[in-house]
Order: C-alpha cells, then structure tokens, then sequence
C-alpha cells in the first residue's frame, strides 16, 4: 500500500508491516496506538536511530513485544532504495 499527502491507513493489531518516507521532503505521521506504552519505543529511537541495530534492537523488541523481521531489512532497502539507519 502507498498513501500519500491526507491519506488514512489502517493497519490492524498483529499484522507484519513497515514504512518509510519515500519522499525527499519531511513526512509527518500520526500513529493512534492503543492500549498505551508502545510510544515509548519511538521516543527511544528519535533520541537514538543506532537502537534499532544490533543487541540494543533485541532489547527493545524484548521492551516492547515486539517480533522483527531482521533479514528482511537488507532485501527492502535494496529493492527500494532505502538507507537503514545505524
């Protein structure tokens, strides 16, 4: 899925996903996560990018539940131009 400038996503709970901004400009997104506490892991990764790499990522999912595809990260930068931060 692509959504663009005013666009509503709705992904539903327990459904692997990603985005990134695929533009050169700022993007802006408005997350509604519920119940709270997960927005604690975007707090720590605007105060350190490097947390989503290595043994500090394994931490954090650990934190927050989280189950992460690893490996896939490298595919989706490569097919989509992406640099992964870290």
């Amino acid at each position: 899925m692509v959504a663009g400038p005013g666009d509503l996503v709705f992904k539903p709970r327990g459904q692997w996903h990603t985005f990134w901004n695929a533009g050169d400009g700022p993007c802006r997104i408005l997350e509604i996560i519920s119940p709270g506490g997960f927005e604690g892991l975007f707090a720590e990764i605007g105060a350190d990018p490097a947390a989503m790499t290595g043994e500090s990522a394994a931490a954090m999912d650990a934190r927050y539940g989280l189950e992460v595809d690893y490996e896939s990260i490298g595919r989706l930068c490569a097919e989509h131009g992406l640099e992964f931060p870290g």
